[in-house]
């Protein structure tokens, strides 16, 4: 059995704890002082202290993971699938290693929309400058010339990025249950143009400036005596921030920031942008819009911005276990009736494949997908 640096810590506290406790009236102040001081325990920079360093693979046979003929992630070496708890203990770590995973498989999935898919990668907004940041979409190559029918993909919320419906079912059972390419290839054979939004791409992240701390001796006016003693002190308040530091950040883990994408810093306002910019120049004369989790709440919000505009374009709306809520988006009576003739949602149930589903709310018909939540989309969020 392992003990944990943290338990070592806590282990004194909590034992000079129960035996305060057993005192009298003086001894509960100092069980309050304690529980004080406990409560100001951060645990799980305390955890951090135990980790290994979070230095992780960039590529998949850095992780010696590789994806076999059916679209399996397997080790290289074992075939086993991917394991998360790969250090007994260390959740935070594993957490870490398996985002470090997705990051590649983001890349990977990128990669086959260009490759296997023959999609273009678009970047958005089209008038960018060189230095401001920028998000893309995918587009086939008739997405905007194709005169009768254009397929629009939007995913969930969350980690997901175009491409994919669900990073969990993309390592745990195959590349044909957990993206797009499924959708995307059949709507292609059968004369459909595509574009595949990246709703959840709204920001790039770089490191936080670091603040210069300015030195007492830079003022030269002072007397040389004060400047000594300012400077001395100065040295022992940087001595004490940087060993603070060391222990709130052993890892040395870069703080970051967000820079927001310009039209672009929500999935509602990609969604619009995409529409705007592409969608409502299209060629088709029908355009269909498949839209899972958060992407049917940000499809209802394009409705609300460009109700005629969606009317007049749109044909049919495939939702899997949207998220919408008319009350909430506070959708008119005009939109709840487009919906009502327009769109299905597909949700999650142990009921026959297209059973009717009861809904409270009067928008679209619900039809069960035949499935519980976890085999047909990967768990809450779908990610």
């Amino acid at each position: 059995m392992s003990i944990s640096l943290s338990s070592l810590i806590l282990l004194p506290i909590w034992i000079n704890m129960s035996q305060i406790q057993q005192g009298g009236p003086d001894e509960k102040e100092k069980t309050t002082a304690l529980k004080d001081l406990l409560s100001r325990i951060d645990l799980d920079e305390l955890m951090k202290k135990d980790e290994p360093p979070l230095d992780f693979p960039d590529t998949l046979e850095g992780f010696e993971y590789a994806f076999n003929e059916k679209g399996q992630l397997r080790h290289i070496k074992t075939g086993e699938p991917f394991v998360f708890n790969y250090r007994e203990d260390l959740h935070r770590w594993n957490q870490k290693r398996y985002e470090a995973l997705g990051e590649i498989i983001t890349k990977y999935v990128y990669d086959l929309l260009e490759k296997d898919c023959n999609l273009k990668k678009i970047f958005i907004p089209v008038d960018a400058t060189e230095s401001e940041p920028k998000s893309f979409i995918f587009m086939s190559e008739d997405a905007l010339t194709n005169p009768q029918k254009l397929m629009v993909l939007i995913h969930g919320s969350g980690v997901v990025r175009a491409g994919q419906w669900a990073r969990k079912l993309i390592i745990n059972e195959d590349l044909d249950s957990g993206t797009q390419i499924p959708f995307i290839k059949r709507a292609m054979d059968e004369g459909y143009g595509v574009i595949v939004l990246n709703p959840n791409e709204n920001c790039i992240e770089v490191e936080k400036p670091k603040t210069h701390v300015q030195s007492s001796s830079d003022s030269s006016d002072e007397p040389v005596e004060k400047r000594e003693r300012k400077d001395k002190v100065f040295k022992e308040t940087k001595k004490r921030r940087d060993f603070y530091e060391k222990y709130r950040n052993p890892q040395r883990e870069k703080e970051m920031m967000q820079l927001y994408i310009r039209e672009n810093g929500s999935p509602e306002e990609h969604t619009v942008y995409v529409w705007d910019h592409f969608i409502a120049k299209s060629a088709a004369e029908n355009v269909f819009f498949v839209a899972h989790s958060y992407g049917g709440l940000a499809f209802v919000e394009l409705m609300i911005q460009r109700e005629a505009d969606v009317k007049s374009k749109v044909t049919a709306v495939a939702l899997t276990d949207s998220v919408h809520n008319v009350w909430h988006q506070e959708a008119g009576k005009t939109i709840r009736e487009w919906m009502r003739e327009n769109c299905c949602n597909w949700v999650s149930s142990s009921e026959p494949l297209d059973t009717s589903v009861e809904s409270m709310l009067p928008d679209c018909p619900r039809v069960s997908a035949g499935c519980s939540e976890r085999k047909c989309f990967g768990g809450e969020n779908w990610e």
